[in-house]
């Protein structure tokens, strides 16, 4: 099994050009609303207390769990992080059929387009095309990124760098 190490190192390198970096700061974040609201219905509640099950949240748990496995840290930022997209693709799912298909699909199509815009710059296809964990890691991959922008997750960063060469 793939490490956290070997799963940042190769998505980073397919984006070493600032400008897919940036695009993917765009774009991914659109993508994972995208999904968590096209994914949030239909909902089952679960007893009285207006709780429901959705795809989002069995999604959301099966993704937890991937990076949980890779990193404890890193695994429970993507938690909380994803849970507010999962809040917000929710609150979408809330929305008249017509209203949530042109969000969901609307968000989806504009991040993908400018996902595939920085891979323009970047002169090298999407990750996810040789592996399709890449759609996983490329969140990741942004919390990561930050993480290491703000001084923290410096063996991470460095343990990246020599598997790099």
């Amino acid at each position: 099994m793939k490490t956290l190490i070997d799963h940042l190192s190769q998505y980073a390198a397919y984006h070493r050009d600032s400008r897919n970096v940036v695009t993917h700061f765009v774009g991914i974040p659109m993508i994972v609303l995208a999904v968590t609201a096209l994914l949030g219905r239909p909902a089952m509640p679960l007893g009285e207390g207006g709780v429901a099950l959705t795809p989002a949240i069995v999604v959301y748990a099966l993704a937890c769990l991937f990076y949980l496995r890779l990193s404890l840290g890193f695994g429970v930022a993507m938690a909380v992080i994803l849970a507010a997209f999962v809040w917000a693709g929710a609150w979408i799912a809330t929305f008249s059929t017509t209203a949530w298909l042109a969000s969901g699909i609307g968000l989806f199509v504009l991040g993908w387009i400018i996902q595939f815009v920085g891979h323009y710059y970047e002169g090298r296809k999407p990750a996810f095309v040789d592996d399709l964990v890449g759609l996983l890691v490329g969140p990741l991959f942004l919390v990561a990124e930050t993480a290491f922008a703000l001084g923290l997750a410096h063996e991470t960063r460095d343990a990246m760098a020599a598997h790099a060469h």
